[in-house]
């Protein structure tokens, strides 16, 4: 029997041996290409020390299913996404864990035009196919190998060409982003401080997250010491970025998505942005002013991606770092090189500093995202919504109220019981008020006690 606590809501993951391995992956491998009725599938791997042997196993399985196999090697899930598109594949598999620790790997699934196949768009149904797995086939699979690393040059460069003579750190930890991103350097003006290029999947360094704070101390320093213009952190497949200004003060995405929308409007023309659930009030009124059309999305890649091809969106982005292009009529993904490319091009017609280009973004106070343990999630949500409905109430994900001088969303964790609380507020001292208000009151509920009364 396979655990089905591998399959996550957007991939399968899981710690190696114990949890996750060839056996499972060979098993996804034969239910994906089934599935999905695919007769040629991309197969790529990052740098762990498990993944030469469990992409063996998931083009094994797709092999035993009568598909047709393309071995991209070792690539970043951006480059994955580039190659389904471009070859015109009927899916892809991307072994990799991204972001998490060395122990675990995992398999990322898409479909024709790099479409997500997640819990609600297809991984369900693979999961329970897995069980009907036939043994697998004695002869070894015989993959068409491609090299897209210079065709993925020009790719990125759809979303940003131009480029100053500028310094920047660049701290790719260990991680697949080197691969996609020593050739895109080779045809820019950079002089690049380089931190942790070299793939590898023990993550020697430090864990390749860079949105954990702790992680971006190296680039930080980097920046400081060699006086960077910028510094930009990739996360362990390179499909997230997380910049640094040239003071050293890392960027929140949100802020991010702002800027860089104002460049994929001025390519595309106006039309849709995406923006999640927390960000700041300050990126829709940037987008608008940039002559976009802001919506607020939920968050996860799949529901903006969807969203994005549903209404035409020309870009998108969430807190974690996630920055969506549509790079071709029928192409949107999410790409940290992408991104550092249009950041370069926003800077080149600028000729600002980084920290100047975002100071008119920064006028209010954010709480960042706050997690609270919760036994009775959906019961405290109930409360809370009654409690503030004197204020704009959205259930897009989770709770979101809107008052005109701050708002809050509460969501819940799609793995644990958990809220997760992110505030804005006009000043630091508001949102510090309501912040610490409604961290109370969510702790007094959790704990059966008595909460503070409602307030407007």
């Amino acid at each position: 029997m396979i655990s089905m606590s591998v399959f996550k809501a957007y991939d399968v993951r899981g710690t190696v041996p114990d949890e996750f391995g060839p056996e499972i992956a060979y098993r996804v491998g034969w239910a994906t290409a089934h599935h999905l009725r695919a007769k040629r599938i991309a197969v790529g791997r990052d740098a762990r020390e498990s993944s030469p042997a469990i992409a063996t196993a998931v083009m094994s399985g797709i092999a035993t299913a009568g598909a047709e196999l393309v071995d991209l090697g070792l690539v970043s899930t951006p480059m994955l996404y580039f190659g389904v598109e471009r070859l015109a594949l009927d899916a892809g598999v991307m072994v990799t864990a991204s972001h998490n620790p060395a122990q675990y790997n995992g398999l990322k699934i898409c479909r024709e035009h790099a479409i997500p196949v997640g819990g609600e768009s297809g991984l369900r149904e693979i999961a329970a196919l897995c069980e009907r797995a036939p043994a697998a086939s004695e002869r070894a699979p015989s993959p068409e190998v491609v090299d897209l690393r210079e065709a993925y040059v020009e790719h990125v460069r759809s979303v940003g060409d131009r480029c100053e003579p500028l310094r920047v750190a660049i701290d790719c930890g260990n991680g697949m982003a080197a691969v996609g991103l020593e050739p895109l350097l080779e045809h820019m003006p950079l002089r690049v401080e380089r931190l942790y290029f070299e793939p590898d999947g023990r993550f020697p360094n430090h864990p390749a997250d860079p949105l954990n704070a702790e992680n971006l101390r190296d680039l930080i320093g980097a920046v400081i010491r060699c006086d960077a213009d910028l510094g930009v952190a990739f996360d362990g497949d390179a499909d997230r970025a997380i910049f640094v200004d040239e003071k050293g003060a890392p960027v929140s995405s949100d802020l991010m998505t702002a800027l860089l929308a104002r460049v994929q409007l001025e390519r595309h023309g106006p039309g849709p942005v995406l923006y999640d659930l927390r960000s700041s009030r300050a990126t829709p009124e940037a987008i608008r002013d940039a002559g976009g059309t802001p919506e607020r999305s939920r968050v996860g890649h799949s529901f903006i991606k969807a969203r994005m091809r549903e209404v035409g969106a020309v870009f998108g982005g969430e807190l974690s770092g996630h920055f969506y292009f549509r790079f071709t009529p029928t192409l949107v993904a999410d790409d940290g090189v992408a991104a550092f490319a249009a950041l370069l091009d926003l800077m080149a017609r600028e000729r600002k500093p980084l920290s100047e280009l975002l100071r008119p973004l920064r006028r209010y106070a954010a709480s960042g995202e706050i997690n609270r343990r919760v036994a009775d999630v959906p019961g405290l949500l109930a409360v809370m919504e009654e409690r503030y409905r004197d204020g704009e109430i959205a259930h897009l994900d989770g709770l979101s109220v809107d008052y005109p001088d701050w708002w809050f969303n509460l969501r819940p964790s799609n793995t644990e019981p958990l809220v997760r609380l992110n505030l804005e507020a006009k000043t630091a001292a508001a949102m510090s008020e309501h912040r610490d208000r409604i961290l109370a009151e969510i702790e007094g509920l959790a704990s059966n006690s008595e909460a503070p009364p409602q307030h407007s």
